[in-house]
């Protein structure tokens, strides 16, 4: 198999959280559990889990405590829970959580329509939410939302996000997450802006979080890893979205991504693992597949490996 750079990319499925939060159907605390271990145990590197957003306003999440404390410890130690402030933290880590992605928009018209205060409340919060990690030895990442464009606002300025990511209440963090939350942004804004978060603020692990809202996702992503991101996010099929982005689609899909980058621990068996997993979820949500990679394994050239049940 050819390998290139893009096999050290780590992949972050984000199904159970950014994935679910738009779907119209709430997974059973069990359901939950029986993908996360299954995405674990074919390899993914790390998994986002839940949220601890209000359940009244994003209902699908309204289990992730439960998710959480039937977790084993080996297990949490690759997944990531979604939080927006110290509480969130605290009630997160008092069922098992131990890694956390604090979340805000760089742009303050979403994070007020998003979380319900202004982007400076949420860094001011900030610390206290990284000594509450600390205190449980885990660890917190700096999400910055609306890194690109903001449904409100328009544009994000660059130097916005180069501010954040510098603000010393954000240090303590262990990685920036550098989200394209609407699927606006093109490859090269992404390469721009991955960079200088990179060069320009302290050293700590990239992310990026893409959307395929414009069909970019993957090469949004294959840009960030380019531009120094070690990890993307994706979702089974391309699920998710903001419930208060308009304008947003899906995830970019995991699928997708994996044929993509072809990490070390995936071959064409595990590959169709991961569609027929991919497949089942998204039948029970009553969603629609929008991998392309997915419908390229269940196409009919069968001398090529990746078609499931091609070539072997």
């Amino acid at each position: 198999m050819t390998q290139s750079f893009e096999s050290r990319t780590l992949l972050r499925d984000v199904t159970l959280r950014d994935g679910l939060q738009l779907t119209g159907k709430m997974l059973p605390t069990a359901r939950k559990l029986e993908i996360a271990r299954r995405l674990l145990e074919l390899g993914v590197p790390a998994l986002e889990i839940g949220s601890m957003a209000r359940p009244d306003l994003v209902p699908p999440m309204a289990n992730t405590v439960e998710v959480i404390s039937e977790l084993t410890p080996e297990e949490l130690d690759r997944c990531w829970v979604w939080v927006a402030t110290p509480r969130h933290v605290e009630k997160a880590a008092a069922a098992g959580a131990r890694h956390f992605q604090y979340c805000f928009s760089a742009s303050d018209s979403h994070n007020q329509a998003n979380i319900g205060r202004s982007t400076e409340d949420s860094l001011a919060a900030m610390p206290a939410a990284i000594e509450l990690a600390q205190q449980v030895g885990g660890s917190i990442q700096l999400c910055i939302a609306t890194s690109f464009t903001c449904p409100f606002e328009g544009r994000v300025p660059e130097q916005r996000v180069i501010d954040i990511a510098n603000d010393p209440r954000a240090h303590g963090a262990v990685d920036v997450v550098v989200c394209d939350t609407l699927g606006q942004a093109v490859p090269a804004e992404v390469y721009s802006l991955v960079s200088r978060v990179r060069l320009e603020t302290p050293q700590r692990g990239i992310v990026f979080h893409g959307h395929d809202t414009w069909g970019l996702g993957v090469a949004n992503s294959l840009a960030a890893v380019a531009a120094g991101a070690m990890t993307v996010d994706g979702a089974l099929g391309g699920l998710g979205g903001c419930p208060f982005a308009p304008g947003a689609s899906g995830n970019t899909a995991s699928e997708d991504l994996l044929f993509a980058t072809r990490p070390d621990w995936l071959n064409p068996t595990t590959f169709g693992s991961f569609v027929e997993l991919s497949e089942k979820t998204l039948a029970e949500l009553g969603e629609a597949n929008r991998s392309k990679a997915a419908q390229g394994a269940r196409s009919n050239a069968t001398a090529f490996e990746w078609v499931i049940g091609g070539g072997r």
